[in-house]
């Protein structure tokens, strides 16, 4: 028996590894990976004393790659972080970080909704920074959905981000709050009430009012269709980046919503990944 639990615990270290970046203590176990060439990390990382889950994806070549901060859309369990997905950038030679955000699959803390989660983006982005097969000066963050307000707001924070991509995202919440009736409900219990009785927090969760500190280049990519987020939140965004003198490309779908179809989907991922490379460093 003795034996046994000792085997157990030298294959568990193996897997489970313990490190300190940047001062954030992480947990580190392998995930299985569809693809041969591309390696999947399961994260614990620690963000305003709450323990955040998420996956990494990774070319297992040695090399420089850049980094990609992949941002989720959904809520809960719509729009998790999908495997496929994440090694799909992956293939593109990026290391990917994909957090979960607190409260979910296993995270510490409650679910929240481009509020404190906020932190849980940025933290995540801190990892990419200090991975030893990542070019610090080339990261760039990517938002699907909800994910695009986490990905604006991540890159409001930090000057150091190359390029942003937003995906069908959100840019304004009182807008989401506006189209998106079967989400009132969740939001008015997450974010504390309406945005015709609490403006100002809407008004922190909606990153149109903080462009003026945004410094990359950011590429909208949203179908015309779109009845999850609706194409305005793109045209706003568009609209006001464009007021600012920001460099801002739009790419818009007349025949697509929300969900690409699938080869479409796989040449759109390479047209964005190739924008990302051709941008400046930070």
């Amino acid at each position: 028996m003795k034996k046994c639990v000792n085997a157990y615990k030298k294959r568990f270290l193996k897997e489970v590894e313990l490190v300190m970046i940047d001062g954030l203590m992480i947990s580190k176990q392998r995930f299985p990976s569809p693809n041969p060439n591309i390696e999947l990390t399961l994260i614990t990382y620690s963000c305003q004393g709450f323990k955040i889950k998420g996956l990494m994806a990774e070319p297992k070549e040695k090399g420089i790659y850049e980094g990609f901060l992949y941002l989720r859309g959904g809520i809960k369990n719509v729009g998790k972080v999908r495997v496929g997905r994440i090694v799909q950038f992956a293939s593109e030679g990026f290391v990917v970080m994909a957090p979960f955000y607190r409260g979910n699959q296993g995270g510490e803390g409650n679910e929240d909704f481009a509020g404190e989660d906020r932190f849980d983006a940025i933290s995540a982005l801190r990892l990419l920074e200090n991975h030893p097969k990542v070019n610090r000066e080339r990261i760039h963050v990517f938002g699907f959905s909800r994910g695009g307000v986490m990905a604006l707001l991540t890159a409001i924070y930090n000057s150091n981000v190359c390029s942003l991509v937003s995906w069908g995202g959100v840019s304004d919440m009182t807008l989401t709050y506006t189209e998106r009736k079967d989400l009132r409900r969740m939001m008015k219990r997450v974010i504390g009430g309406t945005p015709t009785k609490y403006p100002e927090r809407y008004k922190w969760r909606t990153p149109l009012y903080e462009l003026e500190n945004l410094n990359v280049p950011v590429l909208l990519i949203h179908g015309k269709r779109d009845e999850n987020v609706s194409i305005e939140h793109s045209y706003r965004l568009e609209k006001r980046l464009k007021e600012l003198g920001k460099p801002v490309t739009s790419w818009y779908f007349e025949e697509y919503t929300h969900y690409f179809p699938p080869e479409v989907n796989r040449q759109t991922v390479k047209r964005l990944t190739e924008w990302m490379k051709n941008q400046p460093e930070s």
